[in-house]
């Protein structure tokens, strides 16, 4: 119990630290949003409506600190106020939106990515040495290496506009009402993200297969895979049974990790494909000024990064039976 409550204050504490970074930095970048929102307004713009404006989207008047406390507030209450770029859209209403694609997206695109990389990265420790070995991990290294955004360019520019295989942009086609009880409409977002998803997973491979791959290896050596070979048992029951049982447990916590940096790491992904998750949102309310949506979606993933962390924690004592003995 002690363990869990240290872990629970710590990320207290970090979200108390992000939430003020993410009340800082919106501040501190040139540009009044208010001003910006009446810049190409037809109608006359008096003092006491851009006042009456200001107060209506959450921008008090007043010392910093006083600021700050009224966000926090807010933040407790869960009431993110107004989109000042999609006025009188609430900000809930817009990362409500946002927040399932990119779950989809980000979620799909690591646990394909864990799977293919931990199966990978298994056969490359148990043939470590061999022509295959010496094959998949340089090239998934590389492609690791490669910047997102050159992948997702490549991709879009040779699958959707050079072959016309599959769609630019976009979640579903545009102009289709959304019918989520439409085994059509299902398919029709499953096609619109095999572009955006094959570039969200490719570029994650690399990672988990390194990572089994050097869990496996530092098992393989251990006296009990010795014994495993000793009684003759199968090749196949040796690799599965005993060593990828024992090594994927690092990777599990990493699986929980990588699932919780993915929600905010698709961005480009997202913006090059225009995919309506919550990285194009960002970017659009970092172009507006859009302080309320900026603030609430860097939330987010603050919230879902501590999260998947903690759930790390967890994972780690529940599949772990050592440091649910010792508690530490």
């Amino acid at each position: 119990m002690g363990y869990f409550l240290r872990r629970l204050t710590f990320y207290f504490i970090a979200f108390i630290v992000a939430a003020t970074i993410n009340f800082i930095l919106p501040r501190a970048m040139p540009g009044d949003p208010v001003t910006m929102m009446f810049a190409n307004a037809t109608v006359q713009v008096t003092p006491e409506r851009i006042a009456a404006m200001t107060k209506l989207l959450g921008f008090v008047d007043g010392p910093i600190y006083e600021q700050y406390f009224t966000y926090l507030k807010s933040i407790l209450s869960w009431n993110l106020g107004i989109s000042i770029q999609t006025y009188p859209q609430t900000v809930n209403a817009i990362l409500g939106n946002a927040v399932g694609w990119s779950l989809f997206l980000a979620g799909s695109a690591v646990i394909i990515s864990f799977c293919i990389g931990s199966i990978l990265g298994i056969y490359a420790a148990w043939k470590r040495g061999s022509h295959y070995d010496a094959f998949i991990s340089p090239s998934m290294l590389i492609v690791q290496a490669i910047p997102p955004v050159v992948t997702a360019m490549v991709v879009l520019y040779t699958f959707a506009i050079g072959l016309k295989w599959f769609p630019t942009s976009y979640a579903y086609t545009p102009g289709t009402m959304p019918d989520w009880t439409s085994w059509a409409f299902y398919k029709d977002i499953a096609y619109h993200a095999v572009l955006p998803l094959f570039c969200a997973t490719i570029i994650q491979i690399g990672g988990f297969l390194i990572a089994m791959r050097n869990n496996m290896i530092n098992l393989l050596n251990e006296d009990y895979i010795t014994m495993a070979k000793g009684k003759g048992l199968s090749e196949n029951r040796v690799v599965f049974n005993y060593a990828a049982r024992n090594a994927l447990l690092p990777s599990v916590t990493s699986l929980s990790m990588a699932l919780g940096m993915a929600i905010g790491g698709q961005m480009i992904v997202e913006i090059i494909f225009n995919y309506p998750g919550l990285g194009t949102v960002l970017l659009n309310a970092i172009n507006s000024r859009d302080y309320q949506v900026l603030q609430g979606q860097l939330l987010i993933m603050t919230l879902f990064m501590l999260f998947f962390n903690f759930l790390a924690d967890l994972l780690i004592v529940a599949l772990d039976p050592r440091l649910r003995k010792g508690g530490k």
